[in-house]
């Protein structure tokens, strides 16, 4: 097989960049090793930033996340027995998040590519890039029972954390950088209409709990849990219980309860790969870099770095320039560490610390004082939340 750009990985990354390419007239093959089912229902993170939503209406694919989407003007904080609202439209200039959950982003996206884009593959799993730094980098790959080989002019490695395409750098061309937090999340799924109008970040000496949701009769919540914990261990009466009383509040607040459906426990960690691009490899979302949900930014900088990675590309399929893709690993990382600053500094102004320091939690609660105190603290917090302005 032969293509202009063999995208790797059919989640959120990659199926937006065939989406993209699709539309500025360049070709591509996009290679998913697991099937369409597990695709379109493994659950993933659901807060859109301002700009994603922007970068899904254009191209086309927003057509279920305007109408069933759930636009928040902000955030609540609860800490220390008290509820503090950040309006993020004042703060902004008029931003806002929406909740619109990344398993129906993709399934939207797939519909668009078998409906009209170009080639995307399932249970096609790749095996090695090979000949990254030459003119035409290959992509050999399992489907359908037998090895093939996919020619391309460029490779986009969007298969995740766990893909081959990080580890097709060669060594001593990359290095990386990370950070693994003491603590973990155990996150729930229930059928029970969401307490709250919008997020709600709880922090105490218990541990923390976020409060989200996936739509008006679907809630998402989670609890800070020790690294290891088994979430069978956990019956759904403890965690209701543990849940209320991390988000209790000296007013009138009570917390809905209903079936869980899923729980799951997921690891906090920050994970930078540098440079994202080697040769003719380009890197984007989880494969290049990884952040703690805690300021939701992992499905927000996949888009960015496709939203950038395919304006380069287009720039050299109509004019030959090279401009632009050789600054396409500096002007993303600009962003991925600002948003991994971001994540950082949010998860340690909200998580007890295991070794119950209460320096560490004086301070905690000294930077959630200047936040919901100082106008400027607030708006730097909307601004990054809300998503920063793509580089230029």
């Amino acid at each position: 097989m032969r293509t202009t750009v063999g995208i790797i990985g059919g989640g959120p990354a990659g199926l937006l960049l065939a989406r993209l390419l699709h539309l500025a007239g360049i070709d591509c093959v996009v290679l998913e090793g697991r099937t369409r089912e597990y695709v379109e229902h493994r659950q993933r993170a659901g807060m859109l930033e301002q700009g994603t939503v922007d970068a899904l209406r254009a191209a086309g694919a927003a057509g279920r996340l305007d109408a069933e989407g759930l636009v928040h003007q902000g955030i609540e904080l609860r800490f220390a027995g008290e509820r503090h609202h950040l309006d993020f439209p004042v703060l902004t200039g008029g931003r806002t998040v929406t909740i619109y959950a990344q398993t129906e982003i993709v399934k939207d996206l797939v519909a668009l590519q078998l409906a009209a884009g170009p080639p995307l593959l399932f249970e096609a799993t790749a095996l090695a890039v090979e000949k990254p730094e030459s003119d035409a980098p290959v992509v050999r790959f399992l489907h359908e029972g037998r090895e093939q080989t996919l020619t391309c002019d460029w490779i986009a490695g969007c298969d995740g954390f766990h893909g081959i395409s990080r580890g097709a750098f060669p060594a001593g061309a990359s290095r990386t950088y990370a950070h693994d937090f003491p603590y973990s999340w155990l996150g729930i799924l229930a059928d029970v209409a969401p307490s709250c109008e919008e997020l709600i970040y709880a922090r105490g000496e218990r541990g923390f709990a976020l409060h989200s949701m996936r739509s008006p009769a679907v809630s998402r919540l989670y609890l800070q849990v020790p690294n290891g914990t088994d979430p069978d261990d956990w019956s759904d009466e403890r965690i209701w219980d543990e849940l209320a009383a991390r988000f209790a509040i000296d007013a009138d607040w009570t917390l809905a309860r209903g079936p869980i459906t899923a729980k799951a426990v997921t690891p906090m960690r920050s994970h930078v790969h540098e440079p994202m691009r080697h040769g003719r490899l380009l890197l984007a979302g989880d494969a290049a870099h990884i952040v703690p949900p805690t300021g939701a930014k992992g499905l927000n900088l996949a888009v960015s770095d496709v939203s950038l990675l395919a304006r380069a590309l287009a720039d050299v399929h109509r004019t030959g320039s090279a401009h632009l893709i050789d600054r396409y690993s500096k002007l993303c990382l600009s962003r991925v560490w600002q948003a991994t600053r971001f994540s950082y500094e949010m998860t340690r102004m909200l998580h007890a610390q295991p070794n119950g320091d209460a320096f560490e939690s004086r301070m905690q609660l000294a930077r959630l004082r200047r936040i919901t105190a100082s106008r400027h603290a607030a708006a730097e917090l909307a601004a990054n939340y809300t998503g920063l302005p793509l580089p230029v």
